[in-house]
């Protein structure tokens, strides 16, 4: 639906009028904050405004949520070592501090998100508009202050929840609460949104959330929370709602199916040039940084100051089983050469499977699964982007499952067998426990679930810090402190800008300076 891809001006343009006042600050012909959030289009338009925040978190959090796990890692550019590369790479590293501007960056886009909804749910309850148009606004602002603090609660652990419209500025500084405060309140906003949203009805859907998207998320918190069987009865009713997996792995993916039977929720992006259409950029960062991205992309793209993050990591090619269909969907090869300047020159666009490089040339991985022609103006793509698919709800619910010593093989072959992999017949709780894990690796490489997967399973000190040790037998530009992750590394670091301004009620996490 196009309105949720274009940010719409809460508040309109101040145009000049004449009246007997001449030091009149609101002309007639205004809107005020008092004035505005009247009509359901207006309040309709505020809603919208809060999902906008989603795309500025993600073209930070693949840093935070796939670049901090074994999945992915960075082509390093030795002649720049400018602040903005730095950043980035000591995230991926385990060497980041407070004053990160990529991790600082997901904070405050949560934030502006979260404001956001708090005025559409406190303006709204005093509204009188109908019962159900408030229901299918308030739903979707709850789902998404609901969906920021619970990014907000993982990456950073405890958080100042503000839950009210900041009207002064004694209001704008919270004290830390405490994690398990900000998941009752993730829980109650979920709840609501699940009672208040309508069920996804017909597909392609609107790109609004839905009972589904906040079912769940709902799931995804209690699974997070160990709560196993209130997350298997959320995951259950999915079905009932008419997702369905495509039956080819890329086919979730493609612009045609945007918003389709496999999409719980996705961030909405649209191609093109007019004001209001919002292209996505992530194509190119994810590619080798270079002037010309054209034997990939179709166009002659620099994105040689973008480019050259996500790269897949060769522990993530090889944990692929053979002949899985997945790895060809979601991983090509770009062939060339670096020049002196670090920059990629591609000479070929290349299969994964089985790929061994032309002589005096090199290979280097990157993400296909987003990779769909964009219009030939436009530095983007018109790919949404999937925070929760229908595959992933079957994992998960597969994960409850198996913590409930039941059976998961449903659930988790429906998803191999798409795949073209072989059903899992049997295996021990914790036996299987890893395959769910590893299966979830796989089917959800570069959706930002990995980093949250390994903290969830309590695997991410084990895991990352055996993956540190391989890659430094394998690249040459990280440093003796890479890799050297703790209990402490679970979590980000506060902002350094937030505690200085909190004049002493907002603490850093242990470990972080």
């Amino acid at each position: 639906m196009k309105r949720i891809y274009s940010l719409f001006a809460v508040l309109a343009m101040t145009f000049s009028s004449c009246n007997d006042s001449f030091i009149d600050l609101v002309p007639e012909d205004s809107y005020t904050s008092d004035s505005f959030y009247k009509t359901e289009a207006q309040f309709r338009q505020a809603v919208i405004a809060a999902y906008v925040p989603l795309r500025d978190v993600l073209v930070n959090d693949y840093f935070t949520s796939e670049m901090r796990s074994d999945n992915s890692i960075y082509q390093p550019y030795p002649s720049n070592r400018g602040t903005a590369y730095v950043h980035r790479e000591n995230i991926s590293d385990f060497t980041d501090n407070s004053t990160n501007a990529y991790t600082n960056a997901v904070w405050q886009h949560c934030y502006t998100g979260i404001s956001r909804t708090n005025i559409v749910v406190e303006r709204l309850a005093k509204s009188d508009l109908s019962e159900t148009v408030k229901n299918s606004i308030s739903g979707q602002a709850k789902f998404l202050r609901a969906w920021y603090y619970f990014k907000l609660v993982r990456l950073y652990g405890g958080v100042p929840l503000f839950l009210k419209e900041v009207t002064k500025a004694d209001d704008a500084f919270l004290p830390r609460s405490t994690a398990e405060q900000v998941y009752a309140q993730i829980i109650a906003d979920a709840t609501e949104a699940v009672a208040q949203l309508p069920a996804p009805g017909k597909f392609p859907q609107s790109g609004e959330a839905t009972k589904g998207s906040a079912t769940m998320l709902l799931a995804d918190v209690y699974a997070t929370q160990k709560k196993w069987a209130e997350a298997e009865t959320l995951l259950n009713s999915l079905a009932g709602m008419g997702y369905a997996l495509h039956s080819e792995y890329a086919d979730a993916f493609m612009p045609a199916n945007k918003n389709g039977k496999e999409s719980i929720f996705e961030i909405q992006f649209l191609e093109g040039t007019v004001t209001g259409t919002s292209p996505n950029p992530l194509t190119f960062h994810f590619l080798p940084r270079s002037t010309s991205t054209a034997i990939i992309t179709g166009i002659a793209i620099n994105n040689s100051s973008t480019g050259g993050w996500n790269t897949p990591t060769t522990d993530l090619i090889n944990a692929f089983e053979k002949n899985d269909k997945r790895l060809d969907a979601s991983i090509g090869i770009a062939e060339g050469a670096y020049n002196s300047s670090d920059l990629f020159t591609y000479s070929a666009n290349k299969s994964i499977v089985d790929y061994k490089p032309a002589t005096g040339k090199i290979g280097v991985p990157y993400i296909k699964k987003y990779v769909h022609a964009p219009l030939a103006a436009v530095t983007g793509s018109n790919d949404n982007f999937p925070v929760y698919r229908y595959s992933d709800a079957l994992l998960l619910l597969a994960e409850a499952q198996n913590e409930l010593e039941k059976s998961p093989l449903t659930p988790l072959n429906a998803v191999r067998a798409r795949a073209g992999l072989p059903a899992i017949t049997g295996g021990s709780q914790a036996a299987l426990r890893d395959i769910i894990l590893h299966e979830r690796r796989v089917e959800l490489a570069f959706e930002n679930h990995r980093w949250h997967d390994l903290v969830r399973s309590g695997k991410a000190v084990e895991v990352m810090n055996a993956f540190g040790a391989e890659l430094k037998k394998q690249v040459n530009y990280l440093t003796p402190d890479a890799y050297q992750v703790t209990a402490n590394k679970l979590l980000f670091p506060i902002p350094q800008a937030e505690v200085e301004l909190s004049a002493g009620t907002v603490s850093q996490n242990p470990g972080y300076f």
